[in-house]
């Protein structure tokens, strides 16, 4: 292109990157088309990234991604002698891979520590306004973020390419994500188990590790019999989590409709396979709604402090139930004044979701 940043980098003169990702898991999703494009542009870079352990699975079989190095979120609780341990064991490993390129996607402070531990000749972070100068020096090119605009995290994720040259092409954005062959077979076992064939059944996961991005129990059985009515089957999911499981028994305390529920029971690997079989997804802003998008299954979301212009399904035949009654969202809090119970959401009519699956199945 005649046109881009004086200090543009050429990615011909690249052997390894570290792309660096310490947030959720629908973050780190977000960003897996950065891989895509970077691998596309060079075929010779050896492409790393640093995420979170449970996040792992995310990005593992990712076919631009030659190691996934990981940071436990206990190692801080586990004593100072064996924090020390597997900070050091991480930094040689870190160290033996000789990058000549970081791309640090947050503003997690790791990210200038590696830039300046490492050293590689092209460092690129967000331009975070209040950072130090430790920061700022930290890193030799940093990627302007939205003053007036929302935009979506993908796009924002890209952004650190843009910054130093790389234009990413429209067909090189598709988020991505491989279940791999022991996922899809096990998951196959499940739903045959439940006598659920692919493409005969729609995928509900009504919670999130966020109370106030849920919608109510009684909402959520409502919908899961007025599908059933129309003669749908629905697989139910949940995370092994405490709350999301105590969501689910009030569910289905409520709800009169058959269901199969795999709540608890699957792996991240087998939940996208089994996203990848259904007809249709149905969930709030979590990371499962953007699992179901990479795998390219159609997606009703439900949105309310959140913005689905930021984080909406990505890519995928989509329709968002949000409140137009709240002038105030998104507001990002987490709930109304703190209060960990979101209205917007809360309030959302049964129909309106229903309204989006018709919408949706008429495709």
């Amino acid at each position: 292109m005649p046109y881009g940043p004086a200090d543009a980098v050429d990615p011909g003169t690249l052997k390894r990157a570290l792309v660096i990702k310490l947030r959720h898991h629908g973050d780190v999703l977000l960003a897996s088309p950065m891989f895509s494009v970077l691998k596309n542009r060079a075929p010779q870079l050896e492409i790393d990234a640093l995420v979170y352990a449970d996040t792992r699975d995310m990005l593992s079989l990712h076919p631009a991604i030659a190691q996934v190095h990981v940071v436990e979120r206990g190692w801080k609780t586990a004593g100072p002698l064996a924090w020390l341990v597997a900070e050091s064991r991480l930094l040689r490993q870190l160290r033996a891979r000789r990058y000549d390129l970081l791309i640090h996607l947050s503003e997690h402070p790791r990210g200038a520590w590696l830039a300046r531990a490492l050293g590689p000749r092209v460092a690129v972070a967000p331009d975070h306004p209040n950072k130090p100068r430790f920061w700022k020096r930290s890193f030799t090119h940093r990627y302007a973020l939205p003053k007036n605009a929302r935009r979506h995290m993908v796009e924002l994720n890209l952004d650190a390419l843009r910054r130093i040259g790389i234009q990413p092409g429209d067909d090189e954005r598709a988020l991505v994500l491989v279940p791999g062959i022991e996922a899809e077979r096990s998951v196959d076992g499940l739903l045959a188990g439940q006598g659920l064939a692919a493409g005969r059944f729609i995928h509900f996961h009504p919670g999130s590790r966020w109370q106030f991005k849920c919608w109510p129990p009684e909402r959520a059985a409502a919908l899961i019999d007025a599908l059933a009515q129309r003669g749908e089957r629905v697989a139910l999911t949940a995370a092994p989590d405490e709350q999301e499981l105590d969501l689910i028994a009030e569910i289905r305390k409520r709800a009169g409709a058959e269901l199969a529920d795999f709540s608890g029971k699957l792996t991240l690997k087998q939940l996208a396979a089994l996203s990848a079989r259904a007809k249709l997804f149905i969930g709030v802003d979590s990371a499962p709604m953007h699992i179901a998008a990479a795998m390219q299954t159609p997606v009703v979301a439900l949105f309310g402090p959140s913005g689905e212009l930021e984080w909406g399904p990505w890519r995928v035949p989509h329709r968002i139930v949000a409140s137009g009654e709240h002038p105030c969202r998104p507001c990002g809090n987490d709930g109304c004044g703190g209060g960990k119970v979101s209205e917007c959401l809360t309030r959302l009519p049964v129909e309106a979701a229903m309204a989006a699956v018709d919408s949706l199945l008429a495709r």
